[in-house]
């Protein structure tokens, strides 16, 4: 698996749990807003304004199982993130090692591969699992950067987890510009009461992709009052909702 990065302690991560983190590389989205740049188009510009990942940079599989090893007792879990961690084709080979090692594991997705995210719920190995859901149905690709992008694969995978069983969230990175309040309560209304859905405040963290592909002064943050007025109208769909980074 490709992995570009292993935070070896997180108390946030991973709900509940004392986790390490591993970042895998790649994305099929383009997110504007998107935090974590170089993990979706790579690290090193190339001569013609292209960017790959530095092979040597990346994190063997093996020192993440040797941290496993000596944090025994120390942390519970793993959380597996991205870029978009399904993209890997021995994604389910990884996580059945991580768990035969005793170790809760939380997956994070976009959602865009439902039927392999159904595959790896149904198996069972899977601890928890959050799907970030970008935008409303019909302005989903502006927000993920891919105009025309068909709703239907998220929508698939939103049931999927659902009716998996599996401890799960949903959340939102809310932008001023992209997201309307009026946008929030359609994607609750594809989510429905029954699940736990998050807000998530935008923040620069100084690797936003629309920063590299033009564009990233436009991005805002909603203040906290805008923030908690959208909530309150989303708790009238999602009791349970709350916002992350007030």
């Amino acid at each position: 698996m490709k992995i570009r990065a292993l935070q070896k302690l997180t108390l946030l991560d991973f709900p509940g749990r004392t986790a390490a983190t591993v970042f895998t590389c790649g994305c099929n989205l383009r997110c504007p807003f998107c935090h974590n740049a170089g993990l979706v188009l790579g690290d090193t510009a190339t001569a013609n304004g292209d960017y790959t990942f530095d092979e040597e940079a990346m994190v063997p599989e093996d020192e993440v199982f040797s941290l496993l090893d000596r944090r025994k007792g120390l942390l519970d879990g793993v959380a597996i993130t991205g870029g978009e961690p399904m993209l890997q084709k021995d994604i389910g080979e990884f996580i059945a090692k991580v768990k035969a090692k005793g170790f809760a594991v939380k997956l994070d997705t976009n959602g865009f591969l439902p039927e392999r995210v159904k595959a790896l719920l149904d198996k069972g190995i899977v601890d928890y699992i959050a799907m970030d859901i970008k935008q409303c149905p019909e302005k989903y690709g502006e927000a993920a950067g891919v105009p025309g992008l068909d709703f239907e694969p998220f929508r698939k995978t939103i049931k999927y987890i659902q009716e998996s069983g599996t401890e799960h969230e949903f959340r939102t990175t809310i932008v001023k510009g992209i997201h309307t309040k009026e946008d929030i309560l359609k994607i609750c209304n594809e989510i429905g009461p029954g699940s736990r859905y998050f807000l998530q405040m935008y923040v620069d963290s100084g690797d936003v992709l629309a920063k590299r592909t033009g564009g990233g002064g436009d991005l805002e943050a909603f203040t906290p009052e805008e923030a908690r007025d959208i909530l309150e109208a989303v708790r009238k769909v999602i009791p349970g909702a709350s916002v992350r980074g007030l």
